[in-house]
């Protein structure tokens, strides 16, 4: 009786252990496959978050990331990004070197503060003055990238590569109110830059 008991537990033990297996791997997808730092670009003075590869040739990339822009900088508040990249050209100007010149890229960038509102408030702003919404931005946005190979240039696959990128990008609010005025802006005035690091796991 005793040999059957521990039959019917390890029976137990090697199911539980198949299905928390499973699951994991059913769940895989959430693990990130890097992580990302920015100066400046629109989404905080400093932010920072995860990076998921997208496509089979990895070509493109999905950014989530958190956002701070301190009160000495203009106005103390927070932000949550989530940004899309892809990259249609790439250069091997060396074996650990790889440049990704223009890449493309879509981001929503939400400002939390109580100031701000996801949905404009029609008793505040006569009909047609502010028809956007105060808290989310959807910018457009060009990119260049250099990718460094870690794993050629230091012993160890912890980080496989570190990218180092520059980033230019604009929004809806700043391309409606050029179109408005576009004898009192010009075209550098809605453009806002940022730098960043990203690490590839």
């Amino acid at each position: 009786m005793n040999a059957s008991i521990f039959k019917h537990i390890g029976t137990a033990v090697f199911i539980l252990a198949l299905s928390t297996t499973a699951s994991a791997q059913r769940f895989r997808f959430l693990v990130p496959d890097g992580a990302v730092i920015q100066h400046a670009g629109s989404i905080g003075y400093f932010s920072g978050g995860i990076e998921y590869d997208l496509f089979k040739n990895k070509r493109g990339s999905l950014d989530l990331l958190f956002g701070i822009l301190p009160e000495s900088k203009g106005g103390a508040f927070t932000t949550v990004t989530t940004k899309f990249a892809y990259r249609p050209f790439e250069i091997k100007a060396a074996p650990w070197l790889v440049i990704h010149p223009i890449n493309p890229g879509l981001f929503l960038c939400y400002t939390v503060d109580k100031d701000f509102d996801l949905i404009r408030d029609r008793d505040q702003y006569i009909k047609g003055y502010y028809y956007l919404s105060e808290a989310l931005r959807t910018h457009v946005a060009l990119s260049s990238e250099f990718k460094l190979n870690t794993a050629a240039l230091v012993k160890g696959k912890t980080v496989k590569s570190v990218t180092i990128y520059y980033e230019i990008n604009t929004n809806d609010m700043y391309l409606v109110n050029y179109f408005q005025n576009t004898k009192a802006m010009s075209l550098p005035d809605i453009f806002k830059a940022g730098i960043g690091i990203r690490a590839s796991f």
